[in-house]
C-alpha cells in the first residue's frame, strides 16, 4: 500500500510540533510517534497499530530540521514491511539509531554552528543601518533554509527508504556546515571594516588605515578553517571591532587637539 500525499502532508505537519513532549527520558520519542501515527493508521489494521505504535515510542533524538529525512525513510520502510512482512534488509529501529546520532551532529554544526550566525550577520547591516524590521529579516533569512530543508528532505527521504542516507555524502552537508561559518565570519569581517571606515569618515580622517582591519579578518578566517568554535570567532570579531573603534578614535581626538 502506498501513503498518499494528504497522509504524507499530514505527518510532516505535525513533525512541525516534533520537540512538544520533549523529555530526558525519551527525547524526541513521543513526537516522533505522534508524528508518523497518522501513517501508520493508514497502512496497519486497527489490531497491528499498538505493536507498531510500541516501535517509535521509545527513545529518539536528532536535529529537528533533518528529523523529516528519518521520518520520510522510516515511513517507506514501514511501507514495505505492511506490504512484504517481516523480510527486511535492516530492522526500523537499527536504522532511526544508526541515522539519528549523526545526522544530529550535522544539522547543529550546520544550523546553530553555520546558518543562524550567518543569518545575524547579514542582519547585523541591516540594524546598524537603522532599519527597524531588523529582526524579521533575521527571522526570514534564518528560516527559509531549514524549512526548504523540512520539505525537501521529508520527501526525499520517504522516495528513497533506506537509501536517503546516501544523500547526506553526496552533498556533503558537513562540507556545508565549515562554508556557512567561514561564511560568517567573512561577513563579520565586512562588518567591522564598514563600522572601521564609518568611523574614519565621521573623523574626517583618512580611510586607507582602515584597510588594517583584513589583517585580523584574515587570522579570523584561518580560525574558521582550523575548526574554531563559531562563538569564539565572533568574540575575536567583536574584540577586533573594539580595539580598532578605541585605536581610531584615540587618534581622531589626537589630531583634533
Amino acid at each position: 500500500m502506498k501513503l498518499g500525499w494528504q497522509t504524507r502532508l499530514h505527518v510532516w505537519l505535525r513533525l512541525l510540533f516534533l520537540q512538544a513532549s520533549w523529555n530526558y527520558q525519551r527525547m524526541q520519542g513521543l513526537g516522533f510517534l505522534f508524528a508518523l501515527l497518522p501513517g501508520l493508521r493508514k497502512l496497519y489494521p486497527e489490531e497491528k497499530i499498538r505493536e507498531a505504535s510500541k516501535r517509535h515510542a521509545g527513545y529518539f533524538n536528532t536535529h529537528p530540521y533533518l528529523a523529516p529525512l528519518v521520518a520520510g525513510a522510516v515511513l517507506k520502510l514501514e511501507e514495505e514491511r505492511a506490504t512484504h512482512g517481516e523480510d527486511r534488509s535492516i530492522d526500523i529501529d537499527d536504522f532511526k539509531e544508526i541515522v539519528a546520532a549523526p545526522y544530529a551532529a550535522i544539522g547543529d554544526a550546520l544550523f546553530w554552528g553555520g546558518l543562524r550566525p550567518l543569518a545575524a550577520a547579514i542582519t547585523l547591516f541591516f540594524a546598524i543601518k537603522g532599519i527597524i524590521w531588523a529582526p524579521l529579516i533575521f527571522l526570514l533569512l534564518y528560516n527559509l533554509v531549514p524549512f526548504w530543508f523540512r520539505i525537501v528532505f521529508f520527501e526525499y527521504g520517504y522516495r528513497h527508504g533506506i537509501q536517503s542516507v546516501d544523500f547526506i555524502q553526496e552533498h556533503n552537508l558537513a562540507d556545508w556546515a565549515i562554508h556557512t561559518k567561514e561564511a560568517a565570519v567573512v561577513v563579520l569581517g565586512g562588518l567591522c571594516a564598514f563600522l572601521v571606515f564609518s568611523h574614519l569618515a565621521e573623523h574626517h580622517l583618512p580611510t586607507w588605515p582602515g584597510l588594517l582591519t583584513l589583517i585580523p579578518m584574515v587570522i579570523l578566517g584561518l580560525g574558521a578553517r582550523k575548526g574554531l568554535s563559531t562563538l569564539l570567532l565572533i568574540f575575536l570579531t567583536c574584540l577586533t571591532i573594539v580595539i580598532f573603534g578605541i585605536f581610531w578614535a584615540d587618534l581622531a581626538g589626537f589630531l583634533n587637539y
